[in-house]
């Protein structure tokens, strides 16, 4: 009997460690704004690597545009003038590189 326990014991460990591993999973969705200061001067373009655009929703009031450069991310003002040409332009660039 106290074998099996073992065994049982072992299983239990095993299968909790394959459990808690990340691989494979869906990254869980954040429940609060991303942005909490955006950045409301003109970026050149050519510093921007890629645009994310996070629509409002129940996690955040807020439409949150997201450039990614080359030292890190930087939360864009979406009211300003010159960010909507921008989002305009990667959003072409994105469906063309799809097709």
């Amino acid at each position: 009997m106290m074998k099996f326990s073992a065994s049982a014991f072992m299983l239990l460990i095993c299968t909790a460690a394959l459990l808690s591993t990340t691989e494979g999973r869906p990254q869980p969705m954040l429940l609060r704004c991303q942005c909490i200061k955006t950045h409301s001067d003109p970026i050149p373009v050519k510093r921007i690597q890629s645009l994310r655009v996070i629509p409002a929703g129940p996690h955040c009031k807020n439409e949150e545009i997201i450039a990614t450069m080359r030292k890190g991310n930087m939360c864009l003002n979406p009211a300003k003038d010159w960010v909507i040409p921008l989002k305009e332009k990667f959003n072409k660039k994105n469906v063309k590189s799809q097709q």
